[in-house]
Formats: C-alpha cells, sequence, structure tokens
C-alpha cells in the first residue's frame, strides 16, 4: 500500500469513528489513538488547543508531555503564527524547539481551523529522521479536515 491509499484508508476510519460526534475532545483522543498505533516511527501523535496565545496539551498518545506552548514558539507555536503545516526533518536543527522528548528526531504539526480560527494543531513527533514529507501532510491534512467537519456538526 502506498503512502495515498494508507492516509484514504486511516481518513476512512477517522470519518468511521468520528461519525455522528461533535465533542471536540472526543474525536481528537481517538484520532491520536488511530494515528499513533498506525503511524511507524512515531514516538508522540496529539493535539494542542489554542486558548489566549497559548497551546494546552491536549489528548495524546505517547510520553508525557510539555503543557503550555506559546504561539510563536517551537514547531507547534510556529504552525499556528504562520498559519501552515510546519515539516521539520531534524527538530535539533529548528530555531526554538522545544524538547519533551528527547527521543525526537523529526515532527509535522497540522493546525485545526474552526471559523477561519486556529483552535488547535495536530501534533507528530518521530525517532526517526526526515519522517515525515509532503504526502504525510496532505494525508494528515485531510484527516485534520475530518475533525474540522465534526466541530460543525
Amino acid at each position: 500500500m502506498d503512502k495515498r491509499e494508507f492516509y484514504q484508508t486511516l481518513a476512512q476510519q477517522v470519518d468511521a469513528i468520528t461519525a455522528g460526534e461533535s465533542d471536540l475532545i472526543a474525536n481528537m483522543a481517538n484520532i491520536s489513538a488511530i494515528l499513533f498505533n498506525a503511524l511507524d516511527d512515531v514516538n508522540w501523535v496529539g493535539f494542542y488547543r489554542l486558548h489566549n496565545d497559548e497551546l494546552i496539551l491536549g489528548p495524546f498518545q505517547g510520553q508525557v508531555a510539555c503543557i503550555r506552548i506559546p504561539v510563536g514558539k517551537g514547531v507547534c507555536g510556529t504552525a499556528v503564527s504562520e498559519r501552515e503545516i510546519q515539516v521539520v526533518d531534524d527538530v535539533h536543527q529548528f530555531s526554538g524547539h522545544i524538547a519533551c522528548d528527547a527521543a525526537s528526531n523529526s515532527e509535522i504539526v497540522v493546525p485545526v481551523y474552526v471559523d477561519n480560527q486556529c483552535i488547535a494543531v495536530l501534533d507528530i513527533d518521530s525517532t526517526a529522521f526526515a519522517k515525515f514529507d509532503q504526502q504525510d501532510a496532505q494525508g494528515l491534512q485531510h484527516i485534520v479536515n475530518i475533525l474540522q467537519e465534526r466541530c460543525h456538526s
């Protein structure tokens, strides 16, 4: 199965498990579990919720994590301030990286929007360098789109 098919399958699982459920936290929890169990070489998958210019830890799978991240700081805060997906091949080279788990080497962060306002980010860390690429970004964006649709259900 290629990456495109892989993410289509994951999106179908996410669509099925979140169908009819509008609770953001419940959906974030299930999406975190699906991704954590399906993706290879990941050591953390979860969400940070945006509140008053600060990202606050939400549902996740993995080791304990940083609880609060200011907007504009680290990969997650940069995704919010720049309003775009961040794909980082080597987090140790990312200026201002916030190391919650020393085992993390690469990261992808996808902003979550409702009514054109960022409400959260999906954050995924990997122990592998250069784990994520544009196909991952597109596949994860599709999954985030499902979450965003559920917020309007």
